[in-house]
Formats: structure tokens, C-alpha cells, sequence
């Protein structure tokens, strides 16, 4: 019988959950020829190849990565017959249109699920995802991480992917020491996310090939009891959870029900932390309720707050403060006021400057791709450029502080030379259910042996 031609495949990504997908699903399956990969959100990534050591014996010359702007013409030039959209938090009615775009090309539109993408671990699995970015999943990951090791349990987390330097490189990386950071030449954004767990004391990977990383975090150095998966924007988890913690956000109500896959996080959860509840309105809290309700009335609730702290409060009374934030949070997010923000207010500061006059660079294209940016500058720093483009903003800003809402210190990265203040912020859970009651019937359900 002759063998059918391969169908050609596009994937459709931001460089993480497009890799996933490809390793998981397509590499070595020898039904489809993927063409391409297109990006989009991640600056910098078109233009390069998924390299043939990671691709496979299929794609011996690697497969190219190109914008996202060229895929209507790339469906044609390339005769792909299929899409597969692969990257997340943004809204249905863009993902629709997108798939009207693929469809009208001639192409058929695809959206994987957990089934064909999630790696079975063999050891327990706590997953924790986010229905937008910026409901505080990372405090989430850090409370659940604290509890457990409290437990006297060993914790290795796996970070969702950021990609975004040398692929081949970042294959498998492993951070347990801050050393490690400059070590794989992280940008601001991926510190942000493995700093916080390094501090804490235990170990956290992240990378491009998941079925390699969890391998390597299930026997870590170190040792490990308990996988923990820190999610990204609102993907769901690359590996099959035992337990799936979701976490919403009442201010940003309807939006567990209306972006892409953060529905599938909240319906895939075991635990729901509606977070935030201290500065969110009562009506936007109830309607959040009412949406879980809907669509996961089996999921245990748990009430929380993202409570702040600011090491010298006394600076921001009376003063013009530019509040620089996370920058993903504000940018793909679409928050238009974070906790620098909630805490300038708290601690009367006289005005929040507006940074958009003073943009230098690469930022002025963060502006303009994401305009309704609150008043306050994203800590972009994807790269070197974006960098030195956030350093010269802040130095030419006409304010007499910069608070920074950064999860990390930013003054370590970036050269401030005005008066700086820090604020921090936690999770605070608020009553019954609360996460030592959930993680208590988890060891005991999946830990048996451990005291």
C-alpha cells in the first residue's frame, strides 16, 4: 500500500507552549510535516530556527520560526493544511478570528488538549495555573511551595517556558542558586518568575523539552518528593496533575469565562483561589463566584488576599511616583493597575507620572502594541536592548520616586539613580477551606510513607 503524503503543519506560538506541543505531539510523527512555527507576544523570535537537535531525525535542517503577521501568506506559500494554535490569555473572539484568517487560507484550525500534550510524572504533581496573567498564581506557587517544605517534603518546581535566548541551550535548566540566573543569561521576566523559588531554598527548572526537564527534576540532586508546575499566562499544565490549583481575579470579572485556555484551567481545577478579594469589588467578587459555580461547582473554594508591604512608606507621602510593575502582567494581561499602583494610593502619594512622554527605544513599541497600559511602566526585559531602552525611561522620567512592584529587586538589574522604594506582596488566605487543609489531603493521599 503506498504511504499517504505527510499532512504540512503550522503551529501557531510564542515560543513555549508551540514547543511543547511540537515535542509532545508531532516530532517523530511521521502523519505530519510541520513547516513552520509563527510567533507572536515575544519580541525577537522570529527570524530563528527550532534547531534539528531538538526537532528530530524528521527535521534535519531544523524548522523555521516566522512572524506571526506572515502566516496568511505562509498557509499558501508553504501549502500547510492545518494550523494549530498554540500560545495563551488572549480573549475567544481573537482566537476566533485567527482561526478565520487559517480557515479562509484553506487551512484547517486546531486547539490541542491535555490528552496528546500532558507528560505523566512519576512522581505527585501539584499544578497551579492562573485564568489571566496576573491573578497571582506566582504568590500561589510560592504558598503552596512554603507549606509543603514546612511538611519537611522536598519541592522541585517546573516553571512554564520562556525560551527566549539560545534554544539548544536552554534545552534543561536548572536554577538553585541566584548564581544560576546570570549563569543562563535570564532576562528581567524570567527572573521574576525562578528567583523567588531560589530564595525560598528549593530548586526550579524550566526550559524548552519537558519530557527532559521532568526526568531531571524527578531525580534532582537535591531530591524531590513533590513536582510543583508554575504555570504561565493562563496555559494549562504541561504535566497530568494529581491536584490543580486555579487561581481568578475579581478584578478583571467574566474574564475566567471569556479567554483562552484560562477557562480550561478553571475547569480542569480541583481548588479555586480567588484572590484578591481585599481591593476587588463585592459585585465583581460575587460574579466571579457565580462563574465558578457554573462551570466547576465541585472545585473547592478558597478566599484570598495579595497583601502588600512597602520597606519605606514614608517616601511615597505627598511625592510624584512612577510605579514601574511586572511587565507581562500589564502587557498580554491588560491589567491597568498593579500593586505598585494599589500601594502609591495606600500610602498617599500626591501623583502617579504618566511615563509615556519619557519613552525611550523598544518601550515606545510596548506603548503602542499594548495601549491601555495604565499609568505606570511594564519592567520590560527580554533582552539587553529592552534593558538599557527601561533603564533610560526611568532616568529621564521627572518624578521624585520610583516605586518598584517588581517580583524582583529591580535596582540589582537595572541602574536607578532616584530615590527607590520596594514594595512586596504575598498571598493571604482568608478563612475555610485554606491550602493546608487541601495539602494535608494531599500528602496523605499521594505521601503515605513521608512523616
Amino acid at each position: 500500500m503506498k504511504k499517504t503524503n505527510p499532512k504540512k503543519v503550522i503551529i501557531i506560538g510564542a515560543a513555549g507552549r508551540d514547543f511543547h506541543n511540537f515535542n509532545t505531539y508531532f516530532r517523530g510523527n511521521d502523519k505530519y510535516n510541520v513547516v513552520a512555527f509563527t510567533a507572536y507576544q515575544i519580541p525577537d523570535i522570529a527570524g530563528r530556527k527550532y534547531p534539528a537537535s531538538l526537532a528530530g531525525s524528521l527535521y534535519p535542517q531544523g524548522i523555521p520560526i516566522f512572524a506571526q503577521e506572515e502566516l496568511e501568506t505562509l498557509i499558501k506559500k508553504l501549502g500547510a493544511e492545518m494550523c494549530v494554535f498554540s500560545y495563551s490569555d488572549v480573549p475567544y473572539s481573537y482566537v476566533m478570528g485567527l482561526s478565520s484568517i487559517v480557515n479562509a487560507a484553506g487551512a484547517d484550525f486546531m486547539l490541542m488538549g491535555s490528552s496528546n500534550t500532558q507528560i505523566k510524572s512519576t512522581k505527585p504533581v501539584i499544578s497551579v495555573g492562573a485564568i489571566r496573567t496576573g491573578c497571582g498564581k506566582s504568590q500561589t506557587s510560592r504558598a503552596i511551595v512554603e507549606k509543603l517544605m514546612k511538611k519537611g517534603l522536598k519541592v522541585v518546581a517546573v516553571r512554564h517556558p520562556m525560551p527566549y535566548g539560545d534554544l539548544e541551550k536552554q534545552k534543561v535548566q536548572r536554577f538553585a542558586v541566584v548564581a544560576d540566573l546570570k549563569k543562563h543569561n535570564c532576562t528581567i521576566e524570567e527572573m521574576e518568575e525562578y528567583e523567588p523559588h531560589v530564595a525560598r531554598g528549593n530548586v526550579i527548572y524550566a526550559g524548552v523539552d519537558y519530557e527532559a526537564i521532568l526526568r531531571q527534576a524527578e531525580n534532582d540532586p537535591n531530591g524531590c518528593d513533590v513536582i510543583l508546575w508554575d504555570g504561565g499566562n493562563n496555559d494549562f499544565s504541561f504535566f497530568k496533575p494529581d491536584l490543580m490549583v486555579t487561581v481568578v481575579d475579581p478584578h478583571r470579572p467574566g474574564h475566567e469565562l471569556s479567554y483562552y485556555p484560562g477557562e480550561v484551567t478553571l475547569r480542569q481545577a480541583d481548588v479555586v483561589v480567588v484572590n484578591k478579594i481585599d481591593s476587588a469589588d463585592f459585585a465583581n467578587i460575587q460574579t466571579v463566584r457565580a462563574n465558578i459555580a457554573k462551570v466547576n461547582p465541585t472545585a473547592t473554594v478558597i478566599d484570598a488576599a495579595s497583601t502588600l508591604s512597602v520597606d519605606k512608606p514614608d517616601m511615597l507621602k505627598g511625592k510624584r511616583v512612577l510605579v514601574v510593575e511586572d511587565g507581562p502582567t500589564l502587557t498580554h494581561g491588560e491589567m491597568t493597575i498593579g500593586a505598585g499602583v494599589v500601594a502609591a494610593k495606600r500610602f498617599g502619594a500626591k501623583e502617579l507620572v504618566c511615563p509615556r512622554p519619557y519613552l525611550v527605544g523598544k518601550l515606545k513599541d510596548t506603548f503602542s502594541a499594548y495601549p491601555n497600559i495604565g499609568t505606570l511602566l511594564p519592567a520590560m526585559g527580554y533582552g539587553e536592548k529592552q534593558i538599557k531602552d527601561l533603564e533610560a525611561t526611568i532616568e529621564k522620567v521627572d518624578c521624585d520616586v520610583v516605586l518598584i512592584a517588581t517580583p524582583i529587586d529591580l535596582q540589582r538589574i537595572v541602574k536607578i539613580k532616584k530615590p527607590c522604594v520596594k514594595v512586596d506582596y504575598e498571598l493571604q488566605e482568608i478563612g475555610k477551606p485554606d491550602l493546608d487543609m487541601v495539602l494535608d489531603g494531599f500528602v496523605k493521599k499521594f505521601l503515605k510513607s513521608k512523616k
